[in-house]
């Protein structure tokens, strides 16, 4: 039931604010697929999210591909597709270098990683009344310094050790 909604609630956002980031209009209704998934393991989880990663990786390659190919390549998309079968990485990486002058690991992160959503913690200044700290206007104010959870949207390598250590938090070890 809480995924129904998480999907709902993206969906109707998703067409509620899309004239607010892009100036064409939406073509056709969109759908979003989720899932909850509870892993048996730390070790299974690191390898599902360290897969979902890869293959977001291999998925943008492959478009990056096919559009240059179909938009800068002046192929069709029966062609582009015929193209890119049976290729690897290698053959697309050079393909995008050599015809496109596009050094894929220069494209940004957020295409090649994907968007890792977290909870981090966030230090906040704020200013509160006082009785004891007297300031120009008057008003008795001291700065106090709170901690609050955010979610932040993160562009970064998962599948190396780096991201496990910095964020032992979502591993339950």
């Amino acid at each position: 039931k809480l995924m129904t909604n998480v999907t709902s609630l993206f969906s109707s956002s998703y067409v509620f604010y899309w004239k607010d980031y892009f100036t064409d209009l939406l073509q056709y209704p969109p759908t979003f697929d989720g899932r909850v998934v509870q892993y048996p393991s730390d070790t299974n989880l690191r390898d599902y999210l360290s897969w979902r990663q890869a293959d977001c990786h291999i998925n943008n390659l492959y478009n990056t591909s096919f559009w240059a190919l179909v938009q800068q390549g002046q192929c069709t998309v029966t062609e582009a597709e015929k193209r890119l079968c049976g290729t690897d990485s290698g053959d697309k990486n050079e393909l995008l270098f050599s015809q496109f002058q596009i050094n894929y690991d220069k494209e940004p992160a957020m295409f090649r990683k994907g968007s890792i959503l977290l909870w981090k913690e966030i230090e906040e200044n704020k200013l509160k009344k006082s009785e004891n700290s007297h300031t120009e206007d008057g008003e008795y104010k001291i700065n106090v310094i709170r901690k609050r959870k955010d979610v932040t949207v993160q562009h970064i390598d998962m599948i190396g050790n780096n991201f496990w250590t910095c964020n032992p938090q979502l591993l339950s070890t």
